[in-house]
């Protein structure tokens, strides 16, 4: 099993080098990580209209809000995947694309989708608009996936009776309506199913559960491995007593009427459903498709201005910073988060305690909890840091 790719988006001051130059700092980053626990690459962050420090706040938590969901909404669609393709990993793999590429060449080749969501805009109306997108793509996906639920559902009951079982199976194609008592006003025939290690007892019984039953009457219909199918002829006022005291002994009446061209009726419409689940199917792992690819990008987008509030928040203004994508895994993100912290753990100022050498220590959770109430930080599933950081993996 592969190991997993973990992502982290870093944002620092360009005061993290001496001359405060961007390509500098971005040097700086990188030996910070160092290649050992992963490769660090400029991310582009565009310049957004900023509106007041309190408009920010509520912004950084919405922004966190809707990172959730978007993490959500890109699960439950590799899930949807996931159920289409029968967990087949090499073709699920193949389906999650981003924008028609690997989501890892997306990510190092992100741009800012200007067309669709202009910077120039306030950023309360471009987290309304990938909201919005969201739940379109959300309710799109889950529609078509009920859809297809259903459409599978009803050609599973139809397999069904076609492969079946007696107890379950059509009976059209095995009951000779030659055996039925038809189009009489007094006498009714039932079918019954009997599990075949009981017939024995079903023959010697059958005439006395019930009043007026039509004494030997029973005929063999057909079998299978498991049960074995009866024609029985009774009276119809005692039809429903006959029927209930089958149940009692565990045999199964089976309702049937026969109708002319019944076989061909089925058939066809096996062949419809069947036809209908290809079609339904098709059309859920297109949009499937579709939807986990515009959900990554709805993500990305919101992670993007996530990194930006939070810079703002944290650096002030004039906006001088550098944003850095470090593509990773699990060991080598803890260690590469583990030199961050120690390297730039003093922008956090006098906010974090301290332990003897001057280090801002790892874990202040009073801090964590007395940010994270007041909207600004790390936000939902990541903790407070000295800096702007976000880790997150695409699955």
């Amino acid at each position: 099993m592969s190991v997993p790719t973990k992502y982290l988006l870093v944002s620092l001051p360009t005061s993290i080098s001496q001359s405060s130059d961007k390509e500098e700092a971005l040097t700086a980053l990188r030996s910070t990580i160092s290649t050992d626990n992963g490769t660090t690459i400029p991310f582009k962050i565009p310049e957004f209209k900023i509106g007041t420090l309190d408009a920010l706040v509520g912004q950084a938590d919405d922004l966190a809000k809707l990172e959730s969901a978007c993490q959500g909404v890109v699960a439950k669609v590799g899930e949807s995947l996931r159920n289409l393709l029968e967990g087949d990993e090499s073709k699920i793999a193949q389906q999650k694309t981003v924008n028609d590429k690997p989501a890892d060449q997306y990510l190092r080749t992100f741009s800012w989708n200007k067309v669709k969501y202009r910077a120039d805009k306030p950023l309360a109306e471009l987290i309304d608009s990938l909201q919005k997108e969201l739940v379109s793509i959300d309710n799109d996906v889950k529609g078509k996936m009920n859809q297809y639920n259903q459409v599978k559902t009803n050609l599973t009951t139809l397999q069904r009776k076609q492969t079946g079982n007696l107890s379950t199976k059509s009976l059209t194609p095995v009951v000779d309506p030659k055996l039925l008592v038809q189009d009489s006003e007094y006498l009714e025939t039932h079918l019954v199913v009997v599990p075949t290690n009981v017939k024995k007892d079903f023959l010697k019984t059958y005439e006395t559960i019930s009043p007026m039953v039509v004494p030997r009457s029973s005929v063999e219909v057909t079998h299978d491995d498991e049960f074995t199918l009866f024609a029985v002829t009774t009276f119809k006022k005692h039809s429903a007593d006959f029927q209930h005291k089958c149940r009692e002994n565990k045999w199964t009446p089976r309702d049937y009427k026969y109708v002319e061209g019944g076989k061909e009726v089925e058939r066809k419409e096996a062949e419809k459903v069947e036809k209908d689940e290809r079609k339904v199917w098709g059309e859920a792992l297109r949009l499937g498709r579709t939807g986990w690819s515009e959900a990554v990008m709805i993500w990305i987008h919101v992670l993007t201005l996530r990194v930006f509030v939070e810079t703002v928040l944290r650096y002030g203004l004039p906006l001088d910073f550098v944003c850095g994508l470090v593509k990773s895994n699990p060991k080598g993100a803890k260690k590469a988060k583990a030199a961050l912290d120690s390297t730039y753990g003093y922008l956090g100022g006098n906010a974090f305690g301290r332990d003897k050498k001057g280090k801002a220590l790892k874990d202040d959770s009073a801090l964590s909890s007395e940010i994270a109430a007041a909207g600004v930080g790390g936000g939902e599933g990541n903790e407070y840091t000295a800096y702007v950081y976000y880790e997150f993996e695409i699955i």
